[in-house]
């Protein structure tokens, strides 16, 4: 049930199909900017998070 090599090449021949292939690097790198982003707002999420909530304002 794993991820083979023939499924490998069906999922990017279907890529092809959809996005063509001059787009597949910038959707690549997109995706990585996405990710890289997410993960960094996570990253400054936890630093300035005391576990507290905020607190009440006046």
């Amino acid at each position: 049930m794993g991820i083979g090599p023939l499924k490998i090449l069906l999922i990017l021949l279907a890529l092809i199909l959809v996005f063509g292939a001059k787009r597949i690097p910038q959707v690549a790198k997109g995706i990585g900017v996405g990710i890289r982003n997410f993960k960094g707002s996570l990253k400054a999420g936890t630093e300035g998070d005391s576990g507290q909530g905020e607190e009440p304002r006046s």
